[in-house]
């Protein structure tokens, strides 16, 4: 589930090395990359990265006369940031170095670095505005945010992550849900909660003043009421709170007038499903040499597992062990098929990559191979042509090999661009599908193992559907 934003670093009104100095020195901070260890750059040393984006600022600059004083963009900032405990530091980094590289083409300079300061690991990527050979700067365009974020849910996509469905509908990134945590009430919503908790208490104005009093709240008179909450450090006019608020309805609440419905806290989201941990052997784990402490704890670990497997059959509507089988096999399956179809997609995508490379290389030197046919003295005109000549007898080559010939003509760009069209929206769906797949089948296949110990079916007598992948990373699972 990443949520990526991107924002241009400007020179304000100070010099560019102070500007690049801020944002370098934040991203690299040693208490959020373990002291340095998850940073990484891209033609630049991570730390001298100031430096270098200056003095390509320079070059450009002499290169193309341009300078744009305080309106210069110097360089641009971007945070990826994962759904908690879908990714670790050091998967964080990889996947900002792929998506800064994805976004940049290889075309500019960037450093990424990775912070483990919150719950969730994320990414920070900070990019040269000037390409590489210091004769462009990168266009912003835009919605230039929206195609960045396409990008970072294709990445999230490939490598099996969440991402943020229907973004479109939400108003905008919201830290706190995002986390699961419950958003902190502002000092108005907590002024208005106090207000309804008195209110039920209160005679009259003089009677709701006094509670309010009491709870701590400083009330200055003017025009408007004003209140101020302990830790606060403004007042708040009364007229601001909303209509359920003002003085006519505090009156019209206190006679009964008016009736308010006080709102609710916001539910903590939570798990749709219990979704089971493996049993510990933990006959093989003493006999490996684990102590009584551990054995005590593995035997407490495993009831609540247990309890969770159990809650998990009953939540999904499995009422036998045999129903629990062939559920487990059929999200097997259905995961293996959509691999696939995945990676057959990606292979052709591939094989029609390739296939472009080759025809745009044939078409553009066909000429000057014509021109070292006809050539008299041949090995000169190789000498002076041989980038030219050597990539068209390699695209030639390319094409033989792959059976294209006379019968077998070379396919048309444009329709080789339609067909990974077609294949790029086909692997799209298929990976709407595929978390969804991956997690029904390890969740069923982890049931199904507990399930089996817990009636003590034999394990040459379990149905052998566990895939190959999730017994690597489960040694429980190796029997």
């Amino acid at each position: 589930m990443a949520t990526t934003w991107m924002k241009a670093l400007h020179r304000s009104g100070g010099s560019i090395a102070a500007a690049l100095d801020r944002t370098t020195d934040y991203i690299e901070n040693p208490e959020k990359t373990n002291d340095g260890e998850l940073i990484t750059g891209f033609e630049c040393d991570p730390f001298t990265a100031q430096s270098e984006f200056l003095f390509s600022k320079r070059l450009y600059e002499q290169k193309t006369g341009r300078d744009q004083g305080k309106n210069d963009v110097i360089a641009y900032h971007i945070r990826m940031s994962f759904k908690p405990g879908e990714v670790t530091a050091k998967q964080a980094l990889e996947l900002g170095r792929e998506l800064a590289m994805r976004w940049t083409k290889g075309k500019h300079q960037f450093i990424v670095a990775a912070h483990t300061n919150t719950k969730n690991p994320h990414a920070h990527i900070v990019y040269n505005s000037v390409t590489r050979d210091c004769t462009h700067k990168f266009q912003d365009f835009k919605r230039s945010a929206i195609v960045l974020c396409r990008v970072s849910d294709q990445i999230c996509l490939e490598h099996g992550l969440s991402v943020i469905e229907n973004p479109g509908k939400s108003k905008g990134y919201n830290r706190h849900e995002y986390l699961g945590e419950q958003k902190p009430l502002t000092a108005r919503e907590r002024l208005c909660r106090l207000m309804d908790s008195v209110l039920p208490d209160c005679k009259d104005i003089d009677s709701f003043i006094s509670a309010l009093k009491a709870a701590g709240v400083e009330i200055k008179s003017g025009k408007q009421l004003s209140f101020r909450l302990p830790d606060s450090k403004k007042f708040t006019r009364q007229d601001t709170l909303g209509e359920n608020y003002s003085e006519n309805a505090i009156l019209e609440r206190i006679s009964g007038k008016r009736i308010v419905t006080a709102k609710s806290e916001p539910s903590v989201p939570t798990l749709k499903r219990n979704k089971p941990s493996l049993l510990i052997d933990i006959q093989q784990k003493i006999q490996e040499g684990k102590g009584a402490g551990y054995e005590q704890w593995a035997r407490i670990f495993n009831i609540k597992e247990m309890s969770r497997t159990l809650l998990f059959l009953q939540e999904n509507k499995i009422d036998s062990y045999d129903e629990l089988v062939q559920k487990s096999a059929a999200a097997s399956s259905t995961f293996r098929e959509l691999t696939d179809k995945i990676k057959a997609a990606e292979k052709r995508m591939s094989e029609i990559s390739e296939l472009q490379k080759y025809i745009g290389q044939y078409g553009k030197t066909r000429e000057v191979y014509k021109q070292y046919l006809s050539a008299k003295n041949r090995g000169d005109f190789f000498e002076e042509h041989r980038a030219e000549v050597t990539l068209h007898m390699a695209s030639k080559k390319y094409f033989d090999g792959h059976g294209y010939n006379k019968n077998n003509k070379v396919p048309k760009i444009a329709d080789l661009k339609q067909e990974y069209a077609i294949l790029l929206a086909e692997k799209r769906k298929l990976y709407s599908g595929y978390r969804a797949a991956k997690d029904n089948m390890i969740a069923l296949a982890t049931a199904k193992e507990n399930a089996s110990r817990m009636l003590h079916i034999k394990p040459e007598a379990r149905d052998q559907d566990i895939p190959q992948t999730y017994k690597r990373r489960n040694h429980s699972y190796e029997r």
